[in-house]
C-alpha cells in the first residue's frame, strides 16, 4: 500500500516533533553549559577581585610607611633649620652684644606691656 497523504501528513508531523524535542534538550544543554561557564567566570572574577583588592590594600600599606619616612625627613629638614637659626642668633650675639642685649631687653618689655594691657 502506497502512503496516502494523511499517513504522509502524520509523519512530517511526527518527525517535526522529535526535531523540537531535540531542540529543547539541545537548548537546554546548551542553557546548562552557559550557566556552568558564567558560574566559572564568576568564580574567576571574584578571585581577580579579591586579588585587586589585596594589592591596593598593600599599595595603602606601603604609602602609609612611605608618609611616615616623609614626615621624619621634614621634621629633621625643620630640626636643621632650627639649629641654623639658634648658631646664627649665637654668632650673632658673639658679634655684636651690646645691641643684641638691647634687642632682647626691648622685646621683653614690649612683651610684658602686652601682657599688662590684655590682663585689664
Amino acid at each position: 500500500m502506497s502512503p496516502n497523504a494523511t499517513d504522509s501528513m502524520k509523519s512530517n508531523l511526527g518527525e517535526a516533533g522529535g526535531q523540537l524535542r531535540q531542540a529543547a534538550v539541545d537548548a537546554g544543554a546548551a542553557l546548562k553549559d552557559a550557566a556552568s561557564a558564567a558560574g566559572a567566570e564568576l568564580k574567576v572574577g571574584k578571585a581577580n577581585v579579591k586579588a585587586d583588592l589585596a594589592d591596593s590594600a598593600l599599595a595603602g600599606i606601603a604609602a602609609a610607611e612611605d608618609a611616615g619616612g616623609a614626615a621624619r625627613e621634614q621634621v629633621d629638614a625643620l630640626m636643621d633649620k632650627g639649629r641654623d637659626l639658634i648658631d646664627s642668633a649665637a654668632e650673632l650675639i658673639r658679634e655684636r652684644p651690646l645691641a643684641s642685649f638691647g634687642v632682647a631687653f626691648a622685646a621683653g618689655w614690649i612683651i610684658a606691656k602686652l601682657a599688662r594691657s590684655g590682663d585689664k
